[in-house]
């Protein structure tokens, strides 16, 4: 008889086991087993008919919109705080005024923080201004002020302070250091070319303010006169205010230290308080003075300045000038004319008296 070997059971389950099959208990009660059920929103929505889509979209929107206007002006969004930095010869007081208006009716969080940005750069002195939120309640505004480089007198005797681009920055203050000198001659018009024009005033007083100023002169000069650009003039201070030294267009720097330097040498012959204007003309030094009312001397004229020379009131001399000299107080003499007087009377003197003409018959 054939022997029959009969596998074990817990083999086969072992197998099973090992292919991944769980087998599970069946449930005492009969039933089979439970069908779960997932919940999407878009499964909702998929059952709902069109229009109510729509309606419900529109309902959320209008929803959101007032939600967010009803938050934006709470109070909680009022301002309350403004920091300003930066503001130095710009009121910080004038800013935050300017800002609250700006502000009243949007608060913090709708506020148009790069419009009142720009509002608040158009202030005298300000260059630019940068403003951010500080939430809830606050805003920090950053300014850039102006550097004012020179005063300028306007027409109506106003001290006012300006900056490179030639733009008024408000007038000296009484705690303000004057400069040595000030600008007179500024355009008043507002135009475009007014602006340009003052721009060049603006960089020709700062270079003449350097070349001064290394030289020691800016302390004797009161105000430089730039009216017209190729006629500079400049007053000068102390006991010579009442001198204007005439410089021209070309080396003004320069051409000053001539005239000051001529000045003092003609006045240490004690000459000097008569004297108006010193003109600097092509390397020719003219000093002018006054008798009464009476002005002597040409600013333009070479020629003329040597005729005045002898009248004693002015003094040339090519390349510096002639004024060590001492004038003379005589009114100049016309030598031609007195020759001629002479020359008459010495012919009368050796001509033979004439007898009276024979009558015709």
């Amino acid at each position: 008889m054939k022997e029959q070997i009969v596998a074990p059971r817990g083999g086969r389950r072992s197998a099973t086991q090992q292919k991944g099959f769980v087998q599970k208990p069946a449930r005492r009660d009969g039933a089979g087993p439970r069908r779960e059920f997932n919940f999407s929103l878009r499964a909702l929505f998929g059952y709902l008919p069109k229009a109510l889509k729509v309606g419900l979209a529109l309902l959320i929107l209008i929803t959101a919109i007032v939600g967010y206007r009803v938050v934006a002006s709470a109070s909680m969004f009022e301002v309350k705080t403004i920091d300003v930095t930066g503001a130095s010869r710009t009121s910080p007081e004038e800013i935050q005024s300017l800002t609250r208006r700006a502000l009243s009716k949007t608060g913090v969080w709708r506020a148009d923080v790069t419009a009142l940005s720009n509002e608040l750069s158009r202030l005298p002195g300000v260059r630019r201004a940068i403003v951010t939120r500080v939430l809830p309640d606050g805003l920090r505004v950053r300014i850039t002020e102006r550097n004012p480089v020179a005063v300028v007198r306007t027409a109506a005797g106003h001290f006012v302070w300006v900056d490179e681009e030639g733009v008024l920055l408000g007038e000296l203050k009484p705690d303000d250091q004057m400069p040595p000198f000030f600008i007179r001659g500024w355009d008043e018009d507002g135009t475009e070319d007014a602006r340009k024009e003052n721009v060049m005033r603006v960089q020709k007083y700062l270079q003449l303010f350097r070349e001064w100023g290394t030289q020691g002169l800016t302390e004797r000069i009161s105000e430089v006169t730039l009216i017209d650009l190729r006629d500079i003039r400049v007053q000068l201070a102390g006991n010579d205010s009442q001198i204007e030294v005439r410089l021209g267009s070309q080396d003004a720097g320069s051409n000053l230290k001539i005239a000051l330097d001529e000045l003092d040498r003609y006045k240490q012959g004690g000459r000097g308080s008569s004297i108006t204007y010193v003109a600097v003309l092509s390397g020719r030094v003219v000093l002018g003075s006054s008798v009464g009312s009476r002005v002597t001397g040409s600013e333009n004229d070479s020629t003329n300045s040597n005729s005045a020379s002898t009248a004693g009131r002015d003094e040339t001399k090519p390349g510096t000038t002639s004024a060590n000299k001492p004038p003379t107080n005589a009114l100049p003499v016309n030598r031609d004319t007195n020759q001629r007087k002479r020359d008459r009377n010495d012919g009368a003197k050796k001509s033979p008296q004439a007898g009276p003409a024979p009558r015709a018959r």
